[in-house]
């Protein structure tokens, strides 16, 4: 294990706002990660759907811990999200991110969101810079 994954993973027990959202990190390797996180009534937005930035948040935060694990520390630089499917009070959703292409200047990543039955709540790409 790099010792990137170990600070990572150190972080990631610490950091206030995956703790504030409920977002625990399953699992990271060099350029991939799962978080997972549990759907709350505190999620929902004025319309009694998942607030689509809830959902955003835990693709974001899987798409951090990918990125960073090949390269420390970088910023992302471009967000885009499809949201497939909505989700509900109680679902525990899964982000996986994998890194796609990593190089000097731009790190580009692919993310997906799931909801425990498996089914399909978002697609999203990302695009960070290296601050090294």
């Amino acid at each position: 294990m790099s010792g990137n994954l170990e600070k990572l993973r150190a972080k990631a027990k610490e950091e206030p706002i995956a703790s504030f959202l409920g977002i625990k990190l399953a699992e990271l390797s060099d350029g991939y990660a799962r978080v997972t996180m549990t759907l709350k009534p505190e999620h929902v937005n004025f319309n009694g759907m998942i607030f689509g930035g809830i959902v955003m948040s835990l693709a974001d935060q899987a798409f951090a811990y990918a990125t960073n694990s090949v390269i420390t520390p970088n910023v992302a630089s471009q967000f885009n999200i499809h949201f497939t499917a909505a989700a509900s009070v109680g679902d525990e959703l899964t982000a996986e991110c994998r890194v796609v292409r990593s190089g000097k200047r731009v790190c580009v990543s692919e993310m997906t969101v799931t909801d425990h039955k498996g089914k399909l709540i978002a697609k999203a790409t990302g695009t960070t810079i290296p601050l090294v």
